[in-house]
């Protein structure tokens, strides 16, 4: 059981939409999980750090910088966890971790030279830094990093999985490209372009302890259906974020995605939804990408519902993920994926 969590430890005792892990809970996990993980991120962060070693100056600079830059390494994180819950023992989980970590680092540096972002985890990107070029091509170090350490592993079974994770995740970047500034996208087309870009690798990752624990078939598909909609439900929260959140906390400004001409959910919810007035005004700012009307959309996004709405659909991906993971033997390792399911969509940053 988790120190301080013990009232709110239960499988996913979703009843009513209810908060599950009250805000002053929250960095109890999060002390607690990264107890739990101490050694084992230790063991990962000396496998980044050696193979993120490079004779080429500014390759180690830029894969350095956004390495450092902080975040939550939830992915890595989740390697760990569903090879713990199903009992693996060796070393290989540390190597794939970092896989996963450089795949997540590469899309990072690629996604803000598409986004023309100048702002991550409240630190300049590095595109902003280094420029896009060097961004681009570093960018392509990690990837290619990342697969000579996954062939390393000597495993096609988690070869395949890492390399059908990373071809649809470009995927979901390019369907995110061509649905940018279009106000006319539904929910479905929106919640595919999340799987592809977002949940694949969380889905992937949690799919790797599986794999490498030797579980069984329908096992290993309860760990990526927990991945897959345990990363579904933080791009949602993280949608949510962009129109609520304290810019200090959530580590870009409010209103980038619209900026961005990203059509998320909260925005689509209002475009379809919404008064006629407010459908017509979000729509607008969404195609035109400017931040002239922000104050109006952020008005008409908390008059509409949206953000509860959004919020809402969050949750009942919270619940897929806790309920893939019935047949899971009960450890320490699950109550903390149960846990974690549930701090994803009480998070404030």
């Amino acid at each position: 059981m988790i120190a301080g969590l013990s009232q709110w430890s239960a499988p996913c005792p979703w009843l009513l939409d209810v908060v599950i892990i009250p805000v002053f809970a929250r960095p109890v996990f999060l002390e607690n999980l990264n107890k739990l993980l101490a050694a084992d991120m230790q063991s990962v962060d000396q496998v980044i750090r050696e193979r993120l070693h490079s004779e080429v100056v500014l390759i180690r600079q830029v894969a350095e910088y956004i390495i450092g830059g902080g975040g939550k390494r939830l992915r890595p994180a989740l390697v760990l966890l569903s090879a713990g819950a199903l009992d693996y023992r060796g070393s290989a989980h540390h190597t794939l971790a970092a896989v996963v970590e450089f795949i997540h680092t590469a899309t990072l540096l690629h996604d803000d030279v598409v986004d023309e972002s100048a702002l991550r985890r409240g630190r300049p990107t590095a595109n902003t830094l280094f420029g896009n070029a060097a961004s681009v091509l570093v960018g392509d170090f990690v990837y290619s990093r990342a697969f000579q350490m996954m062939v390393n592993v000597d495993d096609m079974r988690v070869l395949r999985v890492l390399a059908d994770a990373t071809n649809v995740i470009a995927e979901g970047e390019v369907l995110q490209l061509m649905n940018c500034r279009n106000a006319d996208i539904d929910e479905a087309s929106y919640l595919q372009v999340i799987r592809y870009k977002t949940a694949k690798l969380f889905e992937a990752a949690s799919r790797l302890g599986a794999l490498l624990a030797g579980a069984t078939p329908a096992v290993e598909e309860a760990m990526a259906a927990y991945g897959s909609h345990l990363g579904t439900a933080f791009q949602l929260i993280d949608d949510v974020l962009d129109y609520s959140g304290d810019a200090g906390v959530i580590g870009k400004n409010v209103g980038d995605d619209l900026a961005e001409g990203k059509p998320t959910l909260p925005l689509i919810r209002v475009i379809h939804h919404g008064r006629p007035e407010e459908a017509a005004l979000v729509r607008g700012a969404l195609v035109s990408g400017g931040l002239n009307d922000l104050d109006r959309v952020l008005a008409a996004i908390r008059r509409s519902g949206a953000l509860d709405y959004t919020r809402r659909q969050a949750e009942a991906e919270v619940r897929a993920a806790c309920s893939a993971l019935d047949s899971i033997p009960s450890t320490q390792y699950r109550d903390f994926l149960l846990q974690l399911a549930q701090f994803a969509v009480t998070r404030t940053h």
